[in-house]
């Protein structure tokens, strides 16, 4: 997950309002630097606005654009907001290790004070007492190893109804919509472990999920220059206020079906999610350490798991199938994989992926071009504080360009842009956020709590479909023209759906 920046250029449109609104700020930034302490070299900015017109629509690509002309440590200043931007495993390590304590708090935007009901989710909260609580109670209870291995039988079945449905397709020679297919799958397992139950017809989860992530990762330009508050310029506040009254009827609804449920049942032999943190709430009285206390807090974590599990899991799965797709060498390769250690008489199963390497390194090099957050989210300084020689000042906001990281020859040698598994052999990085060269769930104190059941959902749903399906593109698409453009958002996901022609290759009937 990243900081808020999808600029539309609205700065062709504001450019008059703000030069002339907005031009007695410029006697402030015209004061000389606190004493003499030197600043992270950057490009010099425009009054008001500073570099906020350098972002363009694809900030990753722009800010690795003018990393390789001011180094991997780089200030900006965003309107009113000073920014570094890290471009290089060297430079994030002191940021996110040697000074993670300084640096291990959230900026509040007006979106993340809205949606997240206050900043009560682990996403958006700032670095204290009730974070460190809430990261406790995800990582203890919530997305344990015993809790993802509990939900293991859900994630088959989901999965197997999956390979069914494509199954008929293969049979009658129809091109699948991928995207469709794999949003589908992720989706039901995700709405099975978190609230019980499959797809609800009576709410769009999946809209209103995608919604809350597109106004956190919206470029707002209040959240830069907060005198422009009042106007509310692009109608991004009506847009956040409209989501949050949705979120808020949809998860209410949720937990008052829980509540009744409980009541008549009395016991579940398997707790989702939600009947945990009730069981949270009906027990805070006991535990002052316990962060849920009233229905805002099982509501604004029950938000940060849905939108963090369903979109990321589906863009990385989606990304995977694009590189497989667009490297048959690949696709072979691990499908020859899955061939020897699972054979062609039964389906994979979860206990067969430790011992899937090549699988493991497929992922890694996924990762590694497609990062889930290409900017990672925002970090904030709590203090002025000196790394590497930089004076950086308190509040100052962080930005990990881990995309740009990902195509550094420093680190991968020259041929960055190829999608090569092999890169991987015999090589000791992982993705837990030690190694900083690869990093796409962060590092540190706000290392993404739910890496293991991403991993997990993203590995099973591509073994199981590269095992049952040879695939092909649709007739006249050569791997050369397959589609690999992105959007940017918050996430990082493909611009187009995914086809393809799937044939099923299983010698089993039954699954």
């Amino acid at each position: 997950m990243l900081p808020p920046l999808l600029p539309s250029h609205p700065f062709l449109l504001l450019a008059a309002f703000l030069f002339f609104t907005g031009s007695f700020l410029l006697l402030l930034h015209l004061k000389p630097t606190q004493g003499r302490r030197k600043q992270p070299p950057g490009p010099p900015g425009w009054p008001v606005i500073g570099n906020l017109h350098l972002l363009g629509t694809l900030p990753h690509r722009s800010l690795q654009s003018l990393a390789k002309r001011y180094g991997p440590i780089m200030s900006l200043r965003l309107g009113q907001v000073p920014a570094v931007v890290l471009s290089s495993p060297e430079a994030a390590e002191p940021f996110l290790k040697t000074h993670d304590v300084v640096f291990a708090s959230r900026p509040k935007t007006e979106a993340s004070e809205v949606l997240s009901y206050g900043s009560k989710g682990m996403a958006f909260s700032e670095y204290g007492p009730y974070w460190r609580n809430v990261r406790k109670l995800l990582t203890l209870q919530l997305l344990s190893a015993s809790k993802v291995e509990m939900f293991s039988p859900i994630r088959r079945e989901e999965l197997v109804e999956a390979v069914e449905a494509i199954k008929k397709s293969a049979a009658a020679r129809e091109v699948v919509d991928v995207s469709e297919n794999v949003g589908e799958v992720i989706e039901g397992m995700i709405y099975r472990m978190i609230l019980g139950r499959k797809r609800d017809d009576r709410f769009d989860v999946k809209r209103i999920v995608q919604e809350t992530l597109t106004l956190a990762g919206a470029f707002n330009i209040v959240d830069f220059l907060p005198f422009l508050r009042p106007f509310d310029i692009q109608g991004i506040r009506k847009r956040i206020v409209k989501n949050s009254k949705e979120v808020d009827e949809m998860l209410e609804t949720f937990i008052e079906e829980h509540q009744e449920a409980q009541a008549v049942l009395q016991k579940k032999e398997h707790k989702d999610i939600v009947d945990i943190l009730l069981s949270c709430l009906q027990d805070s009285h006991h535990d002052e350490h316990n962060p849920v206390k009233d229905r805002t807090n099982i509501k604004a974590l029950l938000l940060d798991l849905l939108a963090g599990a369903i979109d990321t899991s589906v863009n990385v799965t989606l990304w995977v199938f694009s590189e497989l797709l667009k490297n048959p060498r690949v696709m072979k390769k691990l499908q020859h994989e899955l061939e020897n250690i699972v054979g062609k008489t039964r389906l994979v199963d979860e206990v067969d992926l430790p011992r899937l390497t090549y699988l493991d390194m497929v992922i890694k090099e996924t990762f590694r071009l497609h990062p889930v957050a290409p900017l990672l989210l925002p970090r904030v300084s709590t203090e002025d504080i000196t790394v590497n020689g930089y004076h950086i000042r308190n509040k100052s906001r962080v930005i990990v360009n881990v995309w740009a990281i990902g195509r550094d020859p420093k680190v991968w040698s020259d041929n960055v842009e190829a999608f090569y598994p092999e890169r991987f052999v015999n090589s000791n990085v992982d993705l837990r956020g030690k190694d900083f060269q690869l990093i796409p769930f962060g590092s540190g104190r706000r290392g993404c709590p739910g890496m293991q059941l991403g991993l997990i959902a993203v590995k099973f749903v591509i073994a199981q479909l590269m095992h049952c399906f040879k695939w092909e593109l649709p007739s006249g698409i050569s791997p050369d023209e397959l589609d690999m453009a992105e959007n940017f958002g918050l996430l990082l996901p493909r611009a187009s759906h995914l086809l393809a022609l799937p044939s099923y290759c299983l010698a089993v009937n039954e699954t």
